[in-house]
């Protein structure tokens, strides 16, 4: 699972059709852990067996989007 801020993971994804791994994506500008923490372990537990399989994960402050693998 690679977790990321940046956005060249999700666009090799869905260039190369790959069914991982899992990327989880923070889409925010403050990336400090005390800042989105919650949000992102929120994420990863209501995600965690669509992760485990395949998917892209990009959370915001407000709102959690998962895409399975592989994206078309």
């Amino acid at each position: 699972m690679v977790f990321t801020h940046d956005l060249d993971f999700s666009r090799l994804l869905a260039l190369t059709h790959s069914t991982g791994p899992s990327v989880i994506q923070v889409r925010t500008e403050d990336v400090l852990p005390e800042s989105i923490g919650s949000i992102v372990v929120a994420a990863l537990r209501q995600h965690h067996d669509v992760l485990l399989a395949g998917a892209l994960a990009v959370i915001d402050l407000g709102t959690t989007r998962v895409r399975v693998l592989p994206l078309r």
